[in-house]
């Protein structure tokens, strides 16, 4: 069975250009459930008439006067994604923490400005590039939003959801290969749960990260506490 490819966040130099040696390298523990990218450009509007400059207007329509627009820039683009982190449902070891915050203290990292190269005096957002299989998003994180739930008895947070924003000062245009047929997951229509069993469990087993779909689309309140003999659908929400 093909392994589940897991999302990335990797240090770039500040100016975007490459890699950062040694730099900071962050796998996801669950594969965000939707990416959102959105484009803008920067535009100018001009209503001068023929009277106002003394010549024929440059933009809109010069019989009427009416105004134009002007392009001012190569344009934004901007990434936005949550990401889970849950230590109840960790089964690796760089996961399995008493406190989630240790998990996305990592995350926040790439918000935190450092000292230039050239000046030390001045600080810099560290480059950073999102990159899940074939899509990769080079930028800086601009946003960061973390929310803190399931407490445990002593009150450490144990779940969190991250939400980034990310930015790039151009219009982002994908790169393709060779078109070829999509990949379907090679798992069974149904699955019975074992006893003692959880959908976190069961989903990491088949290379399936995205618990909180499954759990959804099968209706699933408790994924920690499975009814034995339950058949669980796992080819649905697939990303």
């Amino acid at each position: 069975m093909t392994a589940l490819e897991r999302a990335e966040l990797i240090e770039l130099n500040p100016d975007l250009t490459d890699i950062k040696p040694g730099g900071k390298r962050v796998k996801v523990q669950f594969n965000p459930e939707s990416l959102k990218v959105s484009f803008s450009t920067q535009t100018s509007t001009s209503s001068r008439t023929t009277s106002e400059i003394g010549g024929p207007p440059k933009t809109g329509d010069q019989a009427s006067g009416t105004a134009g627009r002007q392009y001012l820039g190569a344009g934004s683009t901007k990434l936005s994604l949550a990401l889970w982190f849950d230590c109840t449902a960790a089964t690796e070891a760089a996961f399995q923490v008493d406190d989630v915050r240790r998990l996305t203290q990592e995350v926040v990292y790439f918000l935190i400005a450092q000292p230039a190269q050239r000046d030390q005096n001045t600080y810099v957002p560290p480059g950073v590039r999102f990159q899940w299989g074939s899509f990769k998003f080079d930028g800086v994180v601009d946003s960061l939003e973390e929310s803190l739930e399931f407490f445990s008895s002593e009150g450490h947070p144990l779940r969190a959801q991250v939400s980034l924003g990310l930015s790039q000062q151009r219009i982002l245009v994908q790169t393709f290969g060779p078109p070829g047929a999509p990949k379907t997951p090679g798992t069974s229509p149904l699955v019975r749960a074992q006893q003692g069993a959880t959908l976190q469990g069961m989903a990491d087993a088949i290379g399936r990260g995205d618990w909180q779909s499954l759990a959804q689309a099968n209706s699933i309140e408790n994924p920690r506490q499975l009814q034995p003999g339950a058949l669980i659908k796992f080819n649905v929400g697939f990303r």
